[in-house]
């Protein structure tokens, strides 16, 4: 079986010395297969940018292991860190061209650096290059006479001219505006794509986020999954339903199911919980919709099916905009129908608002209920049982409803 391109295992690393010695990174171990697009995010001084520069041979591994492209870094002689280098293809925040250099003339230098290619080779390599990233009419131009986002195409050129394993980028979009930025992240991706390049991008940006085949966190120089700060309240929202149950009069619904079985549903939800709470976390209003559709409906189904309930329904809490929002169809041309409500309107928006969870045994008898999701939607409620999901601050970030 062939090894993964990148495999870092138990990898500490400290800076400074005696008194001033601080531990960046902690028992950090991670495997990016052939062709994965790995997005690391994390809080500012977490260690991300640490972590990229010892997976690019661009610092030296202090304890545990750095395997890049079959070789240990951890000690390896300065001649095979420079032909682990010369496989790898770097993007940073600031592109780091050369002024005097057109932009054709930047990206062969990741060329010349291979001294497998003549120079014909060379220049018909990067121009092809500087054409795939739409800058084939710009070749000749310094790079103070293009814009951020052209600079950085140049710099994604040059990253893959040379047709590298692996590229490696840290915060590439931070200087640039959406579009630009979205521009750049769009071309990591297509290119590494048709080129079957492994990349681990370090960001900040969750505007970018939906390229990532797998999102894993640092924060405070450990490395998780995201979810994992979130499961644990999915787990608890799971024992307060089951709670919730027991004491009232809808204690039916699982009162013939074993303890076992039971927990054994709970776990199965908590898992297909997973990517919700994941892209939850993280969603913006450009990568919402197309982000939680799917898990957003793998996951109420999976509830009402649990509890028996005649609907089970997720409002998202939107606090930019001070709503909450529920999908409630498709229209004929298959896109979304939602009803959404302000912030603390409705016993959902309530709930939202307090944090606090609501039963209500007559829905149309409590002044909070909003018929008009029972207009929009044909159905007629009845017992309604709110409850809060929270993130791993604590904040409420959706509603599940029960009906």
């Amino acid at each position: 079986m062939t090894e993964p391109p990148i495999v870092v295992e138990g990898l500490n690393h400290f800076f400074g010395s005696g008194e001033l010695r601080k531990q960046i990174l902690f028992d950090v171990s991670v495997e990016l297969c052939a062709g994965e697009i790995v997005i690391v995010t994390g809080p500012s001084g977490s260690g991300k940018t640490t972590l990229l520069t010892l997976v690019g041979a661009l610092r030296s591994a202090q304890e545990g292991s750095v395997r890049v492209l079959g070789h240990e870094l951890r000690g390896a002689a300065p001649r095979q860190l420079e032909s682990v280098r010369n496989r790898i293809g770097y993007i940073f925040q600031a592109h780091n061209l050369i002024d005097a250099l057109t932009a054709s003339q930047n990206v062969e230098m990741s060329l010349r650096v291979r001294g497998d290619l003549s120079n014909d080779e060379v220049h018909q390599r990067a121009s092809a290059m500087l054409e795939a990233v739409g800058l084939g009419d710009k070749r000749g131009n310094h790079p103070e006479e293009l814009s951020g986002g052209q600079r950085q195409r140049v710099a994604i050129a040059r990253a893959l001219a040379a047709e590298p394993r692996i590229v490696l980028a840290d915060e590439p979009t931070a200087s640039l505006d959406k579009q630009s930025g979205r521009d750049v992240v769009d071309l990591i991706q297509t290119l590494a794509r048709e080129q079957g390049v492994t990349v681990l991008l370090v960001t900040h940006d969750n505007r970018i986020l939906d390229i990532a085949d797998r999102i894993v966190h640092l924060e405070d120089g450990r490395l998780q999954s995201f979810t994992d700060a979130v499961i644990a309240n999915a787990e608890h929202m799971m024992r307060m339903l089951a709670d919730t149950y027991r004491k009232d009069e809808l204690k039916r619904v699982v009162a013939d199911m074993p303890q076992d079985q039971f927990v054994r549903l709970l776990e199965e939800v908590t898992a297909d919980s997973r990517q919700f709470l994941q892209t939850t976390q993280l969603a913006n209003n450009e990568a919402f919709e197309s982000m939680l559709d799917q898990a957003l409906e793998a996951f109420t189904f999976k509830l009402s099916q649990i509890l028996r309930v005649e609907r089970a329904s997720l409002f998202l809490v939107d606090r930019e905009s001070k709503e909450i929002w529920l999908k409630v169809g498709e229209d004929e041309d298959g896109r979304p129908v939602e009803v959404r409500m302000p912030l603390g309107v409705g016993i959902a928006g309530h709930v939202a608002t307090t944090g606090e969870p609501v039963r209500i045994d007559d829905a149309y008898a409590d002044a909070r209920f909003n018929q008009e999701i029972d207009r929009e939607t044909g159905f007629r409620t009845r017992t309604i049982l709110c409850l809060p999901i929270r993130d791993h601050a604590g904040e409420v970030f959706a509603v599940a409803q029960l009906l």
